[in-house]
C-alpha cells in the first residue's frame, strides 16, 4: 500500500498544500505584527498631533506642556488593565479579595521639539530637554502646523509598542484562523488529491492489466482513451503498439506456414522423383533430372532471399556504395530487360532529367531492386503495354521511378505488399515465386537510407518511387 502511486500522489498534494499554507501563514503572521504596530503608531501619532495642535492654538506656546503631557498620553494610550493577583496569605475559608496590581503603562513613542528643534518633551535619554535635535531626526518626525506655520515637531522613538488586550486578542484570533486555514487546506488537498490521483491512476491500471494480458499471450489489447493529455497519448500509443504486435505475430505465423509450404513443395517433388528412381519405377532421364535441379534452384533462391532479409533485419547487409549517375543505372536496367520486353511486345522507355546529381548506391544491390520490380512489371503488364523508367530531382532529392500500365494492385492490398510472403495473386505460389521479392526490395532500399512508396490504380497502372537524399 505504501508503494502505491495513488498514495504517493495524495501525499504529494497534501505536502504541497501544507507547505504552501504554512508559508502563507508564517508570512502573514510575521507581517501582521509589523503592520499592526504601524497602525497603532499612526493612530497614536495622529491623535497626539491633534491634541498638541489644539494645545498650541489655545496657549500660543509650549509652556506647561510638560504638566499636560501625562494626561494627553493617558488619553491617547490608556494603561492596560491587569488581572487580580492571588493573595498567598489568605485562608481557605476567607472570601477572596480582589488584589490587583496598578495598571501597566504602555510604551509611548513620542516626544516634542519646538519650532527651533529644541527638545520640549524628551523621547529618550539621548536628547535632554533644551538640547537641539539633529536635522535628520527632525526630518523623520511629524510637523505640527498652526495657521500654516510649523510650531513644533513630534519626535519618534525607535521602540515597538506592547499591544493592548484588544489588539492581542486580534492577533490571537488571527493565529487561530491561520491554523484553521492550514487544516482546511490540507483537508481540501486530501479530497482533491484523492480524486485527481484516482483519475490519473485508473488509465495506468488499465494499461497494466493490458500489458499483463500481452505477457500471457493475448497480444491484441485495447485500452480506453479517456483524455488527450500525456496519459491519453500513452494509451493511444499502446493501442497502436498492441495492434502492430498482433499484426506482426500474425505475419510471423503466416510466414512460418508459407516457408513450410514453399519448402515442402519442391522437397516433395525431389523426394518423389528420387524415390521412384531408387525403386526402379522411373529412369533418371535428362528431363527428370532437369526438373529436380529446377526445384533445387527454387530452394536455393528461397534460402538466398531469407538470408538477405535476415541480414537486413540484423543491420549486417553488406553494401559497397559508389557515386553513379541515375541515367547510367536506369539505362543498364533497360538494357538488361530489353529482350524480354520485346518478346512480350512491351514498350520499355527511359526518361531522365538533365543535370541530375549522382547518387551513392551499391550498383549490384540496385540492380537486384530493379530486377524484382521489373520482373513484377513484366509479369502483370499485358501485350502491347509499356513500362516507363524515369529519374527526377526535387528539393535536393533524386527519385527513381518505374511505372507500368498493367493490372494494378487493389487498394486493400497496397498497405501489405511489402510484407513477407504476402501475395496479391494467391495463385502465384504455383509460378515458383517465393513472395519475398517486394520485401527484399524494401529491405535493400532501407539499407541505402532511401524510401520507397507505391501508387496504383487497379486495372490501370502501378508505379514504384525510390527517393534518395
Amino acid at each position: 500500500m505504501q508503494n502505491s502511486l495513488l498514495w504517493k500522489l495524495v501525499f504529494a498534494f497534501m505536502l504541497v498544500a501544507m507547505l504552501t499554507a504554512g508559508l502563507v501563514a508564517v508570512f502573514i503572521r510575521l507581517t501582521s505584527v509589523d503592520r499592526l504596530t504601524l497602525l497603532v503608531i499612526d493612530q497614536e501619532r495622529s491623535s497626539l498631533k491633534t491634541s498638541l495642535t489644539e494645545y498650541y492654538t489655545e496657549k500660543h506656546s509650549w509652556e506647561g506642556i510638560d504638566t499636560q503631557w501625562k494626561q494627553i498620553r493617558q488619553r491617547i494610550a490608556p494603561p492596560y488593565p491587569t488581572q487580580p493577583v492571588p493573595d498567598p496569605n489568605r485562608s481557605y475559608f476567607e472570601p477572596p479579595r480582589d488584589k490587583r496590581p496598578p495598571p501597566e503603562e504602555p510604551h509611548f513613542f513620542f516626544g516634542l521639539a519646538d519650532s527651533h528643534g529644541k527638545v520640549v518633551i524628551p523621547v529618550n535619554s539621548s536628547h535632554a530637554v533644551g538640547s537641539v535635535v539633529p536635522y535628520e531626526i527632525l526630518q523623520e518626525g511629524t510637523a505640527i502646523l498652526v495657521d500654516g506655520n510649523q510650531v513644533g515637531t513630534i519626535l519618534n522613538a525607535p521602540l515597538k509598542p506592547r499591544f493592548n488586550p484588544a489588539e492581542n486578542l486580534f492577533l490571537q484570533r488571527m493565529n487561530e484562523a491561520l491554523i484553521l486555514a492550514m487544516l482546511g487546506a490540507m483537508l481540501v488537498a486530501l479530497i482533491i488529491g484523492t480524486l485527481l490521483a484516482r483519475t490519473l491512476i485508473r488509465p495506468l491500471q488499465a494499461l497494466t492489466r493490458a500489458v499483463q494480458n500481452i505477457t500471457q499471450g493475448e497480444l491484441e489489447q485495447e485500452v480506453k482513451v479517456t483524455s488527450k493529455d500525456e496519459i491519453g497519448q500513452l494509451a493511444v500509443a499502446f493501442n497502436k503498439m498492441s495492434r502492430e504486435v498482433a499484426r506482426i505475430n500474425q505475419l510471423r505465423r503466416q510466414m512460418t506456414a508459407d516457408i513450410a509450404h514453399d519448402l515442402r513443395t519442391p522437397l516433395m517433388v525431389i523426394a518423389g522423383y528420387i524415390e521412384a528412381m531408387v525403386d526402379g519405377i522411373l529412369k533418371p532421364t535428362n528431363s527428370r533430372l532437369t526438373i529436380i535441379y529446377a526445384e533445387i534452384e527454387r530452394l536455393q533462391s528461397l534460402v538466398s532471399d531469407l538470408k538477405i532479409l535476415s541480414q537486413a533485419d540484423a543491420g549486417e547487409l553488406p553494401l559497397y556504395p559508389q557515386h553513379l549517375p541515375p541515367s547510367s543505372l536506369l539505362e543498364r536496367v533497360a538494357e538488361t530487360f530489353k529482350q524480354q520486353a520485346e518478346i512480350q511486345h512491351i514498350t520499355l522507355s527511359v526518361e531522365v532529367d538533365e543535370h541530375l546529381p549522382e547518387i551513392s548506391v551499391d550498383e549490384a544491390r540496385m540492380m537486384q531492386i530493379f530486377s524484382n520490380l521489373m520482373s513484377n512489371a513484366l509479369r502483370y503488364t499485358p501485350e502491347g503495354g509499356n513500362i516507363h523508367l524515369s529519374a527526377q530531382a526535387s528539393n535536393g532529392k533524386v527519385t527513381l521511378s518505374i511505372r507500368d500500365n498493367g493490372a494494378g494492385i487493389p487498394s486493400e492490398d497496397l498497405p501489405n505488399i511489402f510484407d513477407r510472403f504476402y501475395r496479391v495473386d494467391k495463385s502465384r505460389t504455383e509460378t515458383g515465386e517465393t513472395g519475398l521479392g517486394l520485401a527484399i526490395v524494401k529491405a535493400l532500399v532501407n539499407a541505402h537510407h532511401a524510401t520507397i512508396r507505391v501508387e496504383s490504380q487497379f486495372g490501370e497502372f502501378t508505379a514504384f518511387h525510390i527517393t534518395f537524399g
